[in-house]
């Protein structure tokens, strides 16, 4: 008999981090930490290089490496070729990697129901 897969809810990254972001040159650098230690196993499942990759494909980015901070529950994403050039440049002030979490912190999440109350944020968008 197959087992039953156990109900998940499906919310926004920020629900179970937050991120912080800077920039050097051409080249983002966009931190994700996770709100709770039994979040961390979810964020290096699901944010793989790809996805991340693949969240930015309209930045081009020439390569996308990723960072495992497992005592403190993070990662580190460094995006290259994504700033237009950089600060000094780019013609569009948004494009620097200061704005840049917020796109990766909509990504989808899959989250056990029973973790659910480690999130932050409205609960769930299944």
């Amino acid at each position: 008999m197959a087992a039953t897969p156990s109900p998940t809810i499906t919310v926004p990254l920020w629900h179970a981090a937050h991120g912080r972001t800077g920039d050097k040159g051409n080249r983002a650098n966009i931190s994700v930490i996770g709100w709770a230690p039994a979040l961390y196993p979810l964020l290096v499942e699901q944010l793989t290089e790809a996805a991340v990759a693949l969240a930015f494909v309209h930045r081009r980015p020439s390569r996308v490496q990723r960072f495992e901070l497992p005592k403190l529950q993070a990662m580190n994403f460094v995006l290259d070729d994504v700033l237009d050039g950089g600060v000094n440049d780019a013609l569009n002030l948004d494009s620097h990697g200061k704005s840049l979490s917020f796109l990766l912190l909509e990504l989808p999440l899959v989250v056990p129901a029973s973790l659910a109350p480690l999130l932050r944020g409205p609960r769930s968008t299944a």
